[in-house]
């Protein structure tokens, strides 16, 4: 009798050769998180120096003053970015497949999730600040469904003899399943990868390693992960159990149970389960299958199963801010600058003293000349009672002024390094003398140019491999028909169209277009331009060829509108 072969909805951690290894790569994973604490520790650093807390100063005085430089050109990142990845338009997303006919349907399906998840108000600012602050990019994608019980009022007929005598009110409650890909940013500090040496999540999973993420897990996250099959029930009852015992404060031994009282965390947020996903390559059925493993500390393994999704990829999508050799975690661009902001709030902050020091004159007196110094003390329309020629005024130097100026310098290297320009600045192209209309052109330039470079990273590491993840998770788990808005050709009304669930065995290929129709939008002026030109060109001066602008005429008006 042949053996039966595995579903992806099979638990396979009970299997002994299986859960040998499991308890071997999470032995890694582990490692792994201890051999990144360093990494951890810099970014908390870097992260209080982005809100404004005063930390590793030099100076210690009067003042506690922050000037945000940080913040500011991280701010001003965020902003350029997040519009240049998403046109004005709203049209992000570009199709390329086999069929003749653009498939505009998909391409609006695309869109709508990406609405739907808010990468625009939500996902994205927040994941560019994190790249800038952790020198990581890192999200994890799932599909997320919840049902809506609704009513509504319906006319039904009112039958008497058979013959219909009107039409009455009647309430009927509906169930409604909304239905969207859910995005989720992941700290750099919450995922490692083993080995540490390597280019990519896929190379380390394809070469034996693994992925581990931390998950924090409450009791009802818990009782779904249950329900859901992805533990198994009895680790989740003792998840459940030991999280009840530290609630109330009366924690077994970590020694007594499986599950140790080390995974059971309690914070702000109240008590949790500490736990790792771990995704990696196991042998199942002889080959080497992707498989998602939920462990919870101390040999205890909560559950274990074939990679769920249907594309047989890993969900957590990555990539680094400054890329280093050969390593998957990169370089927070915001390290370089580290050092400046602690000299700034140093400068700062002695400016603030010198100017509450210069505002309290100082009073030289002799002692022996003057043996009634208490009455001295400064008080409105006070009498001292000495010789002028015995008591003397000085001054504090006032050094306030110099330590801004000594603070702009500063600011402006912190700028530079960090590539914000005048023209991604509000009111930056303005300062001590206008600028003329070259130079505010010039920097545009510089920035357009700038940004869309450093946007690329984040569109080809991140937003192109997210739109095929959003195809296959609605190739999946979508069975029904939905209508969404097709704007079709540029200059065709936009209308609704019923979009049936994809089939991926066509070869689709998705590609994010926020850098390009940015980068567009800066040579329209030179199309045009060179448009006007070519118009003026003798018909005679190009024989054999005949001029139609009517293509020029279209790019215009899709880059435009």
């Amino acid at each position: 009798m042949a053996k039966k072969k595995t579903n992806r909805d099979d638990d396979i951690s009970a299997r002994p050769a299986i859960a040998k290894r499991i308890l071997e790569l999470a032995s890694q994973v582990e490692d792994a998180f201890s051999e990144q604490r360093d990494r951890s520790d810099e970014n908390l650093h870097r992260w209080d120096l982005y809100n404004n807390k005063l930390t590793r100063q030099f100076y210690h005085g009067e003042s506690e003053i922050f000037i945000p430089l940080i913040a500011d050109a991280v701010g001003a990142r965020v902003t350029r970015f997040v519009n240049q990845i998403f046109p004005q338009s709203g049209r992000y997303v570009d199709v390329t497949c086999g069929e003749t006919d653009i498939p505009y349907g998909t391409m609006a399906l695309l869109e709508n999730y990406v609405n739907a998840a808010k990468l625009r108000t939500r996902i994205m600012p927040a994941l560019i600040k994190q790249g800038d602050v952790e020198g990581q990019y890192t999200i994890y994608v799932s599909w997320e469904e919840r049902k809506r019980y609704t009513v509504g009022r319906v006319k039904k007929p009112v039958m008497a003899m058979e013959a219909q005598i009107g039409e009455v009110d009647d309430l009927e409650e509906e169930t409604v399943t909304d239905a969207w890909p859910m995005v989720e940013i992941v700290a750099d500090a919450d995922w490692v990868c083993t080995p540490l040496v390597c280019d990519s999540i896929a190379e380390a999973i394809a070469y034996g390693g693994a992925v581990g993420i931390v998950r924090r897990w409450s009791k009802g996250r818990i009782q779904q992960a249950i329900d859901d099959g992805d533990i198994t029930a009895d680790a989740g009852a003792k998840l459940k159990e030991n999280i009840a015992k530290r609630s109330a404060g009366k924690m077994k031994d970590p020694q007594e149970s499986n599950i140790d009282s080390a995974v059971i965390k309690r914070d702000a947020r109240g008590c949790f389960a500490q736990i790792y996903e771990i995704w990696a390559m196991l042998k199942v059925d002889g080959d080497m299958r992707l498989c998602r493993i939920y462990y919870g500390g101390q040999d205890a393994i909560l559950g274990a199963k074939l990679n769920p999704y249907w594309c047989d990829m890993c969900p957590l999508i990555t990539a680094p801010a400054e890329k280093i050799a050969n390593m998957v975690k990169g370089k927070a661009p915001i390290a370089k600058v580290e050092t400046l902001q602690i000299l700034a709030n140093d400068t700062v902050n002695m400016g603030a003293d010198t100017g509450m020091f210069s505002a309290m004159p100082i009073i030289m007196t002799d002692p022996d000349k003057n043996p009634r110094i208490e009455s001295m003390v400064l008080g409105l329309a006070a009498i001292w009672q000495t010789s002028p020629q015995d008591t003397q005024f000085a001054e504090f130097p006032e050094m306030w002024s110099t330590m801004m100026n000594r603070v702009a310098v500063i600011k402006e290297q912190v700028f530079q390094s960090l590539g914000v320009n005048p023209a991604m600045v509000p009111q930056g192209t303005g300062g001590d003398s206008s600028r003329n209309q070259a130079e505010i052109a010039t920097e545009q330039q510089v920035d357009i140019m700038t940004t869309a470079d450093a946007c690329t990273i984040l569109e080809e590491g991140i937003l192109t491999p997210l739109l095929a993840w959003f195809a296959a998770l609605d190739s999946q788990f979508r069975d029904e028909a939905v209508s969404i808005q097709v704007y079709g050709e540029p200059g065709i009304k936009a209308n609704m169209e019923t979009v049936e669930p994809l089939q991926l065995n066509k070869r689709f290929q998705f590609k994010w277009l926020g850098v390009e129709a940015a980068r567009n939008a800066s040579e329209m002026q030179q199309q045009i331009a060179g448009m006007n030109v070519i118009k003026g060109i003798p018909p005679q001066m190009y024989p054999g060829y005949k001029l139609n602008v009517a293509p020029m005429i279209v790019r215009m008006v899709e880059g435009l509108f």
